[in-house]
């Protein structure tokens, strides 16, 4: 049931509620009762609106230097963007000869994306740790040889340095903001605003139609190598106005965002940018990072910016609450105007998501609602949301206005496949995926199963069950469902484990591959393992044995996806030997087992 609630922060946010259509081989259709509103033909469309409108107000802001704020209102945005759209058109760049950023989120980086939307010039964003966090960079140059870029920007050049060199540069140009490389012919940022704006830039503006293509997200999602995802114009328009009818609260005032999340992603570069540039807010870009070294940048940042909305990852929470409990200023802050807390890319544990309420009712004598959803990249992001009536760990909505969900059967559990004008139509020079991706109702096949979190009061909405490509079945043909597995043992052990693997296809039992996350005797993960093997209801539910890896998950050997995730079959097929431990008769020592009396009786 969802926790009970002290006071709730006022906050307009609709009610989830859903329609739902069931049919006789168990497909289940289900959809929001509210319409979707009227949306903009081009994202863009926010800017010069909000230009016209607020003109002085900071739309993007970032420290410099010097420590200090450097902010850019609306209307220089609208006019930095302007000329900018003038000099990429000025040198032929076109969807067939797009733009790509290599570099994080930045003052440049914002201002190129719009400067490209606003013309039709197709751009990337690309992960920086495809450049900067490997030794070879195989994932760079199969996106690079399939992206083509004609022009690059890398904004701190000389961290890209070596990247750069290791990829074919025959004309391409390179644009950098600061720190030039050396030997490497560069333009500056500064030269692509230098220029006069001529009615070219309204002829192209005027031709960018709800099709155009506006970007290319390049994804791993959970599995695999990085897939381009085509996302259009339609796509960021409506998905923008499907946030805002259920989160109301957003048009009642500008927000106020302090967010880290990469552009690259759709949680940051599509969603939070988006509901800054689409509510008229301001979005003040947090350098800092959910790291043991990177969250002392967050911390400073959000104990001087008053955000009216958080979004983050559970990590990111994870921290936040180690910080609000000792930070007596941070909590002052952070709590003064919030009005939303917003997880998503993973399960965010109850211990986290209590104890911010906790820290919540201390500081302000109100609890702050926490949301939730489902979406994808391919769905702009967003597809389903908790609503105002409350959440609790696990559930993750119902499809909000615009989206159709449907749920279909596929071996024994619910796949979650989306329809609406917030879909991608496909995936860039890929026709075979994006021919497999969709089902013959034109459905797009997330790969997630679902499960209704009550069945007797479907209202309350769904929970997440799993990805179904991560499913196996054990030697006696029992199938294990990771997902709910995973986010099981990872609520048990609580602050002891940062991430989990299982193993066990065509083995006799599942075993696991943990990522501590702190140093704890043997004998307290070992009473941990028997403690959630009690729980156990049989062998599809029960960890026998665990590993505590010694080293972290590898972005660079594909263990992490540019989601941050974990993908489970790498970890597994990268760490065989230490999987084959596990299964040994007689197991090393540092192979810890539930107590055998336990194992016998599930």
């Amino acid at each position: 049931m969802p926790r009970a609630l002290n006071k709730l922060r006022a906050v307009r946010v609709n009610s989830a509620s859903a329609i739902f259509d069931r049919r006789p081989d168990g497909t289940i259709y289900v959809r929001s009762p509210r319409p979707l509103g009227a949306f903009p033909t081009r994202i863009t469309e926010r800017l010069e609106y909000w230009a016209a409108n607020a003109p002085g107000r900071t739309f993007l802001a970032r420290r410099g230097a010097d420590g200090e704020w450097q902010r850019v209102t609306y209307a220089q945005a609208l006019a930095r963007t302007r000329a900018i759209a003038q000099s990429l058109l000025d040198r032929g760049l076109s969807f067939e000869r797009p733009v790509a950023i290599l570099s994080g989120n930045s003052l440049e980086h914002a201002l190129l994306a719009l400067g490209a939307m606003y013309v039709g010039v197709l751009y990337a964003p690309i992960a920086p740790a495809y450049s900067l966090s490997v030794g070879a960079f195989g994932t760079l140059g199969n996106i690079w040889n399939s992206f083509r870029p004609a022009l690059v920007f890398a904004g701190e050049g000389y961290r890209f340095e070596r990247a750069l060199r290791a990829m074919p540069l025959d004309g391409i140009e390179v644009v950098v903001a600061e720190s030039v490389p050396d030997g490497l012919p560069f333009t500056s940022f500064a030269d692509l605003e230098n220029v006069s704006v001529t009615s070219v830039v309204d002829e192209a503006h005027a031709q960018v139609t709800p099709d155009t293509v506006a970007k290319i997200l390049f994804t791993s999602g959970s599995t695999g190598s990085p897939k381009g995802v085509l996302t259009t114009q339609r796509m960021l328009c409506s998905n923008q106005e499907m946030i805002r009818s259920c989160m109301e609260f957003l048009a009642d005032e500008p927000p106020v965002l302090c967010d880290w999340l990469p552009w690259n992603h759709t949680f940051g570069g599509s969603h939070n940018f988006g509901i800054a540039l689409y509510n008229g807010g301001s979005l003040y870009i947090d350098d800092g990072r959910p790291t043991a070294a990177g969250f002392e940048a967050t911390a400073r940042n959000l104990r001087e910016i008053a955000t009216t909305a958080y979004f983050n990852v559970p990590k990111g929470f994870e921290m936040l609450v180690e910080r609000l409990r000792a930070d007596e200023e941070l909590r002052r802050v952070f709590f003064s105007k919030v009005q939303l807390l917003f997880y998503a890319a993973a399960g965010l544990g109850q211990r986290i998501w209590d104890e911010l309420q906790e820290r919540a009712v201390e500081t302000c004598g109100e609890e702050i609602l926490m949301m939730t959803g489902l979406g994808a990249t391919e769905s702009a992001p967003s597809a389903l949301f908790t609503g105002i009536e409350g959440a609790e760990s696990g559930l993750v909505g119902l499809p909000i206005p615009g989206v159709e969900l449907k749920l279909a059967p596929v071996g024994g559990k619910l796949e979650a496949r989306f329809r609406g004008p917030n879909i991608t139509p496909g995936f860039w020079k890929n026709t075979e995926l994006t021919r497999s991706s969709f089902d013959e109702e034109g459905f797009y096949r997330m790969g997630d199963a679902l499960v209704f979190a009550d069945p007797a009061a479907p209202l309350r909405g769904f929970r997440f069950d799993g990805r179904l490509n991560e499913d196996f079945k054990l030697s006696t043909g029992t199938w294990v469902s990771v997902g709910p597995l995973r986010m099981k043992f990872l609520a048990h052990f609580g602050a002891l484990a940062q991430d989990v693997v299982l193993t066990g296809p065509d083995r006799d039992f599942i075993g696991a591959l943990v990522f501590p996350a702190r140093n704890a005797s043997a004998e307290e993960w070992r009473m941990r393992l028997d403690e959630l093997a009690r729980l156990g209801t049989g062998s599809s539910t029960l960890v026998r044995r665990i590993i505590l890896l010694q080293t972290p998950p590898s972005f660079e050997a594909g263990e992490v996806t540019d989601k941050a995730s974990i993908n489970q079959r790498a970890v597994r097929e990268r760490r065989a030997a230490i999987v084959e431990e596990l299964y040994e008769t007689n197991p090393p020592a540092h192979v810890i087992c539930a107590d055998t009396e336990i194992g016998n009786k599930s």
